[in-house]
């Protein structure tokens, strides 16, 4: 199945009236498409030399800004696009690794946090110049400032249409 077109439930899938893409909207997206694939791929294999994936990185990421280095785990599973079950497995692999713990929520017997344990905090400290360096070298200088501002003008109306999107669900 073409994981790129989705159709929704209530709408017509037969083809007729499709708003089909022209030649040049086609280009723009299997172009992003192949940049979102081979970007991740790339940042993934450099991840992995400090044992790592993404999913993890997101993790410390979000935990390293956030206050007292600790979110709920419904927030964060939120922040990360992960569903609570599988956060709730990510978080058990990486508490094995010593980079997080939970802790309870006072006043919410059932709610946990995630906790950046000293570990994750040098985790980070030592990942993320290599990290930024990795997203540099990739991405950001690819491009020349005004591209930068361009992609950035074209980026966030769609980044703000799909968060609009997520919040309804």
């Amino acid at each position: 199945m073409d994981t790129t077109t989705v159709a929704l439930p209530d709408e017509d899938t037969s083809g007729e009236d499709a708003p089909w893409l022209n030649a040049e909207e086609q280009r723009l997206w299997r172009a992003h498409l192949e940049v979102s694939r081979l970007l991740m791929y790339q940042l993934e294999r450099e991840l992995q030399v400090y044992g790592l994936a993404t999913n993890d990185y997101t993790i410390l990421v979000e935990l390293s800004e956030a206050p007292m280095r600790r979110m709920r785990m419904t927030d964060l599973a939120t922040a990360t696009l992960q569903s609570k079950s599988r956060l709730s497995h990510q978080i058990t692999r990486m508490e094995t690794a010593g980079l997080v713990v939970r802790d309870t929520c006072p006043g919410d017997r059932r709610g946990l946090y995630a906790v950046l344990t000293d570990q994750g905090w040098e985790m980070m400290r030592r990942l993320a110049p290599a990290h930024v360096r990795s997203v540099r070298n990739h991405f950001i200088d690819r491009l020349d400032a005004d591209q930068v501002a361009s992609m950035y003008e074209a980026l966030a109306p769609i980044a703000k249409h799909l968060r609009e999107l997520r919040g309804r669900g």
